[in-house]
């Protein structure tokens, strides 16, 4: 499985280029999780590196299937400089092995919460997952193995997570569309919801 992370590396560089920093964590019982840290220009991203490594499953079934399933990796995009964001690297390796310690199965519209601020002073504890493709391409694996997703992950404030969970993510973003907000602004107050 370390050519599939070897080839998601390498998409990750041909995308976003070079990272300037990277951080290891690794969970008792799961795979090794890095975080690779991209800056371009005024914003910086932060990629997960090792979700991918095995297919997501379901947690319903008997046996995982070690090819086949979702495989995803999850890119983070904020405003440099506005706040302490590269304290976000644990709590991204946290949502990254979330499929292996808690047999989830993350893909886009879902909620991933990590119960705490996402770096000092966040108004942001959860993240809703977006849809793949546009920032870093999926990267296609041979079969029968699924391609991998790079999903992004828009930060949310506690009342916008409470009201995507009763009026689901495509009414969120479109309220963040209509308010014109900025989903990198580390220091962003919620969007209106009334």
């Amino acid at each position: 499985m370390s050519d599939v992370l070897a080839l998601v590396e390498a998409r990750l560089r041909t995308a976003l280029g070079e990272p300037d920093a990277r951080a290891a964590v690794t969970f008792l019982g799961t795979d090794r999780i890095e975080v690779l840290r991209f800056h371009d220009g005024d914003v910086v991203r932060y990629a997960t590196l090792g979700m991918s490594a095995q297919p997501m499953a379901d947690p319903t079934a008997v046996v995982a299937d070690p090819l086949r399933g979702p495989r995803a990796e999850l890119v983070l995009s904020v405003r440099a400089g506005l706040a302490d964001t590269d304290k976000v690297l644990r709590p991204l390796a946290v949502l990254a092995a979330s499929p292996q310690v808690e047999g989830l199965v993350v893909a886009p519209g879902a909620s991933l919460d990590t119960g705490e601020p996402l770096w000092p002073g966040a108004p942001f504890t959860s993240v809703l997952v977006a849809e793949s493709g546009g920032l870093v391409e999926d990267l296609e694996l041979d079969a029968p193995m699924d391609p991998v997703r790079f999903l992004p992950l828009l930060p949310m404030t506690p009342n916008e997570a409470a009201w995507k969970r009763v009026q689901g993510a495509e009414a969120l973003q479109e309220r963040w569309l209509k308010n014109g907000t900025d989903l990198r602004d580390p220091k962003r107050s919620g969007v209106p919801l009334g």
